[in-house]
């Protein structure tokens, strides 16, 4: 018997297996010819800022992450200023290793049932507008477009544009 998929808040105990994690999935997608994310955008420290001003969860099977994401509570720089209704999910990454088929979808479950639990009636992401693959995975699992956000400001200051998709969640 396989263990269950079970999630946890993320720490500071948590910091090398989530770039190492990060990193590995952008290593894959660049296989993939995917231009999506690049090993080593993000460090320990992008993930030490986001367990502490807001939420990384993590998904392990038996003692294994398998997968983690982290949900924000607002997102200005892809959505503007909003109303305080969703939760806004990044960093979507599984271990293509040891993650068993169909944990992305599992993750963002989790996510969408977190999200309904703070009182919030939608999940919200983005994705770059140039991967086609990306969209289509999420529109897959019940996110619909909602917009594009044609100059979204990154890290350093790069501009890039990103579909912008949304799901209500049943409360």
């Amino acid at each position: 018997m396989t263990a269950p998929i079970a999630f946890r808040g993320a720490d500071e105990s948590d910091l090398g297996a989530l770039v190492v994690l990060y990193d590995t999935a952008a290593r894959w997608m660049q296989e993939k010819g995917i231009a999506q994310w690049r090993p080593g955008d993000k460090d320990a420290e992008h993930f030490r800022e986001r367990i502490q001003t807001g939420e990384v969860w993590v998904a392990q099977r038996g003692d294994r992450i398998v997968g983690a994401y982290e949900l924000w509570w607002d997102d200005e720089p892809a959505w503007g200023a909003q109303p305080p209704v969703a939760g806004y999910v990044h960093r979507l990454m599984t271990d293509r290793t040891h993650a068993p088929a169909g944990t992305g979808r599992v993750l963002l479950a989790h996510a969408e049932g977190r999200t309904a639990r703070a009182g919030r009636g939608l999940c919200r992401l983005d994705c770059l507008s140039t991967n086609p693959r990306l969209r289509r995975y999420y529109e897959g699992t019940g996110y619909r477009v909602v917009g594009e956000q044609p100059s979204k400001v990154g890290k350093g200051g790069s501009r890039y544009g990103v579909t912008l998709l949304e799901r209500q969640l049943i409360a």
